[in-house]
């Protein structure tokens, strides 16, 4: 498993964030902490940030009206919240971002939940095309205060193995 940290010389330690495509062993699941209160301010600034105008996310009024009688956090801003939430465990070494498949919202996001992360390593292979570097699997799943899952996606990430990540490379990281 991944240190969080490296030595850097004498009774000296440097932290480091993510893991080689060596440290990746499928069926192990990863909690990824802390987790995120979602605030009204969250939803409005991501909403108008990617110029999404359904009134649903950002007029009171109107959300009133709906069958769930408030603002709903848009669904983009829960997908990036995990995302980066599993930065630092799962993404922080990797090269690339190969894809998402299977993005489920299962259930409304508000103002005031708190959401928690974690995710499961689904497969793993070396890459047939790029030595050092192998293509990784995961599943992860968001869920609320309550324990109810919110939002799951599967993510392809190509990762470098051991002594091929950039920060083997750049000498202070």
């Amino acid at each position: 498993m991944s240190q969080n940290w490296k030595e850097v010389g004498p009774q000296r330690y440097r932290e480091t964030f993510g893991r080689y495509f060596e440290d990746f062993i499928v069926g192990d699941v990863y909690e990824h902490r802390p987790g995120k209160t979602v605030t009204e301010y969250d939803n409005h600034l991501f909403t108008l940030l990617t110029l999404n105008t359904h009134p649903m996310h950002f007029d009171a009024e109107f959300a009133k009206a709906s069958e769930f009688k408030k603002n709903l956090v848009v669904s983009p801003y829960t997908l990036a919240l995990l995302i980066g939430m599993s930065v630092t465990d799962v993404s922080q070494k990797a090269i690339a971002n190969l894809g998402m498949d299977e993005v489920k919202f299962s259930a409304p996001v508000f103002a005031g939940d708190t959401i928690y992360g974690e995710s499961e390593v689904l497969a793993k292979r070396e890459s047939k095309s790029r030595p050092g570097q192998g293509i990784v699997t995961i599943l992860t799943t968001g869920k609320n205060q309550d324990g109810t899952v919110v939002c799951t996606f599967k993510r392809n990430m190509l990762i470098p193995a051991r002594g091929h990540a950039v920060e083997d490379k750049v000498g202070n990281y």
